[in-house]
């Protein structure tokens, strides 16, 4: 792949530029109809747009500040929406399925959660309890989900749910849509140490779902998980830190630059091999993008960026932290030094708020949160230790580790006090 981007005036950019000019606060709607929302989906979702033709958007788009996923409400992005459900719906989904769905997903008038993982599950998720029995047209779902982020603002959840607990428990998993409304949902708010609610346990009872909201086969919801999970590790995966959310390697580097450099050779030598590692980044995310946008579900590559970002991301914010020195210690503190002039990183400008010389954060207030927030960085899509095991296996072509759940149903590897 070309590593080097098209020209400022190339036409694509230009192109994003004259519709941006004719519409300078364009709505959910106004970008899902001009196909920015998915450009690299086909028509009439997207733009069928080639890999270098999707980060030239993404890049003029996020120069005016404008967010393809959206924000409805102040604690709800429609991110888990747009691209874990919606690729798996693309997928999998019925006709029909995909005309209810789709366009309230694009439109972000209808926003979305992930309902996987489960409290007596720890790193396998395949060995999750949640049943979902047949009866008649209808899907009877007992269980719980934790970690549920955003659910507490959300409209629709994917949902896994075990249908057979006499097969293998990898093949008696169904893929669902759940409304967030059904009766016998209720929630249980978790407040981590930053102080955000923005994670829940979620409990089933007696919740019923029509089986026209099953996507794929019944029994498939493995292999469907998987490609939501592929999506999650490259969405998660994204530039800067907090999953893309927090400050860039290059927003710290240029700060620390602004206020002369760093003179200390330990520091120096971080912030070195900082650089270094975005840089790789850099380059291992076009990879991945390339091989996501040209059809290809990601595979050990989406694990090994996710990996590879999670502890670069943590990297960003321990760092930043120790150049705070002392104050790093307060509440909305950031590296010191003046607050700099608005800069220009590609086609984002970024502004820097004005406040305390010596407590300055950069574009947003987050040094702090984020600093906070970062352990769970590597725990958040897959834990780094998933991550490692899925490259050992599929990229490196080590053998597996013994299975002592071979040839056992699910039902079967159960604990006496666990039941059925």
């Amino acid at each position: 792949m070309d590593f080097d981007l098209p020209a400022d005036d190339d036409p694509r950019r230009l192109a994003v530029r004259a519709w941006l000019a004719a519409h300078p606060e364009p709505t959910q709607h106004e970008l899902a109809e001009a196909g920015y929302v998915v450009p690299h989906w086909p028509q009439p979702w997207g733009l069928d747009a080639d890999p270098v033709h999707q980060i030239i958007i993404q890049q003029e788009l996020q120069g005016v500040k404008v967010r393809r996923s959206g924000h409805r409400r102040e604690l709800a992005s429609n991110a888990i929406g747009i691209g874990w459900a919606a690729p798996t719906i693309l997928l999998a989904g019925t006709e029909e399925q995909k005309q209810r769905f789709l366009p309230k997903i694009f439109n972000h008038e209808e926003i979305w959660c992930q309902l996987f993982s489960e409290p007596d599950a720890g790193s396998d998720l395949a060995a999750l309890a949640t049943r979902a029995e047949r009866d008649g047209d209808e899907y009877v779902i007992n269980g719980s989900k934790i970690w549920s982020s955003g659910a507490h603002g959300s409209d629709m959840g994917i949902l896994i749910a075990r249908t057979d607990p006499h097969a293998p428990k990898h093949r008696g998993i169904s893929y669902f849509v759940c409304p967030m409304d059904s009766a016998g949902i209720t929630m249980s708010p978790i407040v981590d140490m930053t102080t955000a609610h923005s994670f829940n346990q979620v409990f089933f009872d007696d919740v019923r779902l029509h089986e026209r909201m099953r996507i794929g086969e019944e029994g498939d919801g493995w292999r469907l998980a998987k490609v939501t999970l592929a999506n999650e590790r490259v969405s998660l995966s994204s530039a800067g830190s907090m999953w893309g959310e927090g400050p860039s390697a290059e927003v710290l580097l240029d700060l620390v630059r602004h206020r002369g450099g760093e003179t200390d050779p330990l520091r120096r030598d971080r912030l070195a091999r900082l650089h270094i590692h975005a840089e790789v980044l850099r380059l291992n995310r076009l990879r991945t993008l390339s091989a996501k946008l040209q059809g290809r579900t990601p595979g050990s590559e989406a694990s090994i960026q996710k990996l590879m970002a999670d502890e670069h991301g943590q990297e960003v914010l321990e760092l930043a932290k120790d150049l705070a020195g002392t104050s790093g210690m307060l509440e909305g503190s950031g590296p010191e030094g003046e607050v700099p002039p608005p800069m220009r990183h590609g086609a984002t400008e970024i502004n820097f708020p004005r406040g305390e010389a010596s407590q300055f954060p950069a574009v947003d207030p987050v040094w702090h949160y984020g600093y906070l927030f970062s352990p769970a960085i590597t725990l958040g899509g897959g834990t780094w230790a998933i991550q490692r095991n899925i490259i050992a296996e599929q990229a490196l072509g080590l053998p597996r580790e013994p299975n002592v759940e071979k040839g056992k149903t699910w039902a079967e590897t159960r604990r006496p006090d666990q039941g059925k």
